[in-house]
């Protein structure tokens, strides 16, 4: 029962995390809030932030119980994983995404500004985003799945996949809203989650 618990406030994060975020809500939050919808990311950020570790530590006491343990070799093999793994969700991070606008920095920067720009001229391709189109929830997987040791573990690391790959499915068609047909060309070039993987062409 305690499992299924686990797994409902996880679900019920993800669902409310993913809401926040939605092209309906957002909005919303556009209509109402206008020019101050500068400072939304940020306040995502840092609400997400805020609920995300009380239900980390509350998993954490429902289940202490360690099942899995890694023994030589694959605990060579699972270090190599979650090195490789980080190594990608920081480069992508940090030079292939802008870091600044994830957190709402930039967008509070650009408070009371007008930009305007071609949307094919803002498409990266380049480094990791010439591999695959979302390196970091890539690279998050694999790091979830290398760090199970519980079965609360193996219950998060379930939900938390599901959440990533439907979200990456949602995420993909708002930015071929945002983008358009330049976005579509990379679709059809680029894997979306598993890298080197031959992609259908219309």
């Amino acid at each position: 029962m305690k499992y299924l618990l686990i797994a409902i406030i996880w679900a019920g994060y993800c669902i409310l995390h993913s809401y926040l975020i939605s092209i309906g809500f957002t909005n919303l939050m556009v209509r109402w809030l206008k020019k101050y919808y500068a400072f939304y990311r940020m306040f995502y950020v840092l609400l997400s932030l805020v609920l995300l570790i009380p239900l980390i530590n509350y998993t954490a006491q429902l289940d202490t119980e360690i099942i899995i343990t890694y023994e030589l070799p694959l605990n060579i093999v699972r270090y190599v994983l979650i090195c490789g793994s980080l190594a990608i969700f920081f480069w992508a991070f940090f030079f292939n995404y802008n870091s600044l606008s994830f957190f709402g920095i930039y967008q509070i920067l650009r408070f009371g500004k007008t930009k305007t720009s071609n949307p094919s001229e803002e498409i990266k391709r380049n480094g990791l985003l010439g591999i695959i189109r979302h390196p970091m929830y890539f690279a998050l997987i694999i790091y979830l799945w290398c760090q199970t040791y519980k079965v609360s573990d193996m219950v998060v690391n379930t939900v938390l996949t599901i959440y990533i790959i439907l979200g990456t499915f949602l995420e993909e068609k708002k930015l071929v809203l945002e983008f358009g047909d330049p976005y579509i060309k990379y679709q059809h070039e680029v894997p979306m989650l598993i890298p080197f993987t031959r992609t259908k062409r219309k």
